[in-house]
């Protein structure tokens, strides 16, 4: 995958300009809050030089008035700085996870077999959070906090152009090293997102996975390998701290070298009589109000380094290609007749390592196909090509004479169902499982696709029925239970296409009798593809592809692959033995 790598103008372009306005406000409330945080200081040469000195009751009470309204001023602008710009940088965060979530969605089966559902989890919610840093207080504090520094140096100056002079000296070579550790970090905060995805897509795939664990007595090895993903993200995260903490130990060093000098230049000073002790005291504190924003700085650098880091990696998925690429897939089906042609189709996953080879035939409107063939000699790779999973490397698949690479996908979907070998169900009720498809079905629809799969020999025996809670992935049903709602999901989405693989594989005997008859009606009138195992589920398909290392070896109904005695005669007669 191409890294990308997203610029200030990018980010300012993408996340800050559209927020101008409500940025403008944080902005205003923030010079005002910090202009608030500056009256202290001020107060307090006032109340050295003039209240004390000159017993000044008056100016006592001026002076406190003062100081607590400008209190008030910053404990006001800092919740409302919070409500406007905290608030507005979470619902950022909300439609920037619903956009990465939608791109994935988008993308084509092959990123999904090449990525971890749990790292995936991770570039959905982790990898957008630092955008907070941009369009929350974090650029506004950095914006308040240089304007605070620029504030405090002109005062500085009034006061004592010397001794400021002095100060700037450590606090640019402070400058230096952090924008140097900025640029050290954000790798580190990149390979960060890459570690966390990876220790989080295995966690996903051990909690998924436990009884299989728990079988093999395998548990310490997955403690290990989660342990050594951990350590990794550990190192990761020691990097960062490091560079960190040679910023903070550096601004520690420096700015309190600056301190050292300041209280040995203003004590001279003052023992000279060039400055009072409420100017040095003045001095001191704007100083503090300079150098804080500077390690405030620091801090939010460090943080908008990983914000970008972070959309580093968000604008690499949102960069892909789509499956459903609207350029390219240009023809919107409506009416479906359900014909379908290979002609001469090649398929590899890994590039020079093809898995069907010349693959051709029709699959005629209302047709019932059968694929049979040995474990990995291509059939559900035929069976996805069919359902537009996978796109020819050479040839065409065509529906209704049109190249299926040209038709929009969710136009040619709309027309299409699935039972696949793996019968993926949803958690939740039974109910919401089958109506998958079409959430807007009626009871009525709803009940006939249950009795059609003869669901509700089961469901009746539930004290809820169809609202009975299935668990992950249904784990709380038998495999046969699992697959006859994956087969009701099906007959209620009423498509014009149909692939079944292994749709009866989970099936005890009586069920896959009762399911055998349902399946018989749900591709009646329609183009199907079946892949069985079970050549006794085919007998009655009209034309039977025998596949063997990607190639159609064989081909015919039952009666006539059975005269022939040739491979699909062996495969049957072995499976009528056993």
């Amino acid at each position: 995958m191409q890294k990308s790598k997203v610029t200030l103008r990018q980010a300012f372009q993408a996340f800050v300009w559209p927020r101008r306005g409500l940025i403008f406000l944080g902005l205003v409330l923030i010079v005002i809050s910090r202009l608030a945080g500056l009256v202290l200081p001020g107060a307090s040469k006032y109340l050295i030089d003039n209240v004390i000195v000159e017993k000044d009751l008056q100016m006592l009470k001026v002076l406190l008035a003062v100081v607590a309204g400008a209190i008030i001023v910053q404990a006001v602008t800092s919740f409302w700085l919070t409500q406007l710009l905290s608030v507005e940088a979470q619902r950022l965060i909300s439609k920037l996870r619903a956009r990465v979530q939608k791109k994935i969605l988008s993308l084509p089966i092959s990123y999904f077999d090449n990525n971890k559902s749990g790292a995936l989890v991770s570039r959905i919610m982790t990898d957008v959070e630092g955008v907070r840093n941009l369009v929350g207080t974090g650029l506004v504090q950095l914006v308040g906090g240089t304007l605070t520094a620029v504030a405090s140096l002109i005062l500085l100056i009034r006061i004592s152009p010397m001794m400021t002079l002095y100060v700037l000296a450590p606090v640019s070579i402070f400058a230096f090293i952090a924008l140097k550790a900025f640029g050290y970090i954000r790798p580190i905060f990149r390979e960060r997102g890459v570690l966390n995805a990876q220790v989080t897509g295995r966690l996903v795939e051990t909690l998924n996975g436990v009884r299989v664990i728990k079988g093999f007595n395998a548990e310490q090895q997955e403690n290990e390998t989660f342990e050594q993903g951990v350590e990794m993200l550990f190192q990761n995260v020691k990097k960062s701290l490091t560079s960190t903490s040679l910023m903070t130990s550096s601004a520690t060093f420096l700015l309190g070298m600056a301190s050292a000098g300041i209280m040995g230049i203003g004590g001279y000073q003052i023992i000279q009589g060039n400055m009072t002790f409420g100017d040095f005291l003045a001095f001191t504190l704007y100083l503090g109000f300079m150098i804080a924003p500077i390690v405030q700085m620091s801090n939010i650098g460090s943080q908008l380094t990983e914000a970008f880091a972070g959309l580093d990696r968000t604008e690499e998925i949102m960069n892909l290609d789509p499956e459903d690429d609207p350029s390219v897939r240009t023809v919107q089906l409506q009416a479906v007749e359900g014909n379908i042609r290979f002609e001469k189709v090649s398929f590899a996953y890994i590039e020079g390592k093809e898995v069907v080879h010349d693959i051709t035939f029709d699959a005629p409107s209302g047709s019932v196909t059968a694929l049979v063939g040995t474990s990995g000699s291509g059939k559900t790779t035929i069976a996805g090509l069919a359902a537009s999973f996978l796109n020819p490397d050479s040839g065409k698949v065509t529906i209704d004479g049109i190249d299926l690479s040209t038709v929009s996908l969710s136009s040619y979907r709309r027309h299409l169902g699935v039972v696949l070998q793996d019968d993926f169900l949803f958690e939740g009720a039974i109910r919401e499982n089958i109506l998958f498809p079409r959430p807007e079905a009626t009871e009525e629809q709803l009940q006939q696709a249950v009795k059609a799969a003869y669901v509700n020999e089961f469901t009746d025996r539930f004290e809820d029925g169809l609202d009975t809670l299935i668990g992950e992935r249904g784990v709380k049903l038998s495999g046969g239970q699992r697959q006859r709602i994956a087969i009701a999901r099906a007959i209620l989405a009423d498509p014009k296409i149909i692939i079944l693989d292994e749709a009866t594989s989970n099936l005890d005997t009586e069920s896959e009798s009762l399911i055998q008859k349902s399946l018989n009606d749900l591709m009646r009138g329609r183009t199907t593809f079946v892949i069985a195992h079970r050549l006794s589920t085919i007998r009655k398909a009209d034309q039977i592809l025998v596949i063997e290392n990607g190639y159609i070896v064989e081909r015919g109904n039952h009666q006539e692959l059975i005269s022939r005695q040739g491979r699909y005669y062996q495969l049957y007669t072995y499976q009528a033995r056993i």
